[in-house]
């Protein structure tokens, strides 16, 4: 079928596969603030999970982090456990309660959520399609089809998603 409206150019996407416990990821706070200020709408940036078996917190940081996003938070809260990944090797599953709390989101349904599971699925989805594309560690980020991994080092990085950025967007007419 024919559609004879214009179509609107398609914001490039910069996937973001992180876990809630891992340094490395607190440390790409930075960079994707800054990303988040120089884009603003014309980039969505999405977070994907990927909790690593050495973080014993990480998979029920994740499952927060979507019932966070189903409260409207979910940037916002991944930043506060980020910022304070020593506080959720040492206290776990209460403080990703208690991080809920101090953002004024529903503490009672993020406490059911983590004994229901209902966000097991998203995360599991997340990590097999990241294991599928070749994320073996966080931050991993994906933008126009190329993959850079952060985890070993983030020199660079954000220069490198830039440029990507900009060159899509100036394909669609927006940069």
């Amino acid at each position: 079928m024919s559609d004879s409206s214009p179509a609107r150019p398609a914001t490039p996407v910069l996937d973001v596969w992180c876990e809630l416990q891992c340094p490395d990821c607190r440390t790409a706070l930075d960079d994707l603030r800054a990303l988040r200020a120089r884009y603003g709408d014309r980039l969505e940036l999405r977070l994907r999970h990927f909790p690593l078996e050495k973080h014993k917190h990480a998979f029920a940081a994740a499952q927060a982090a979507e019932e966070a996003l189903e409260q409207g938070q979910g940037w916002a809260y991944a930043e506060a456990v980020l910022g304070r990944v020593e506080e959720l090797d040492r206290k776990g599953e209460p403080f990703l309660v208690e991080v809920a709390k101090e953002l004024g989101l529903d503490a009672e349904e993020f406490d059911t959520a983590l004994i229901d599971g209902r966000h097991i699925l998203i995360v599991d989805a997340d990590h097999a399609e990241g294991k599928a594309i070749g994320v073996t560690g966080t931050p991993t980020y994906v933008i126009g089809g190329e993959r850079l991994d952060g985890g070993k080092s983030q020199e660079g990085l954000r220069e490198r998603i830039e440029e990507i950025a900009d060159r899509l967007l100036a394909a669609a007419g927006q940069g």
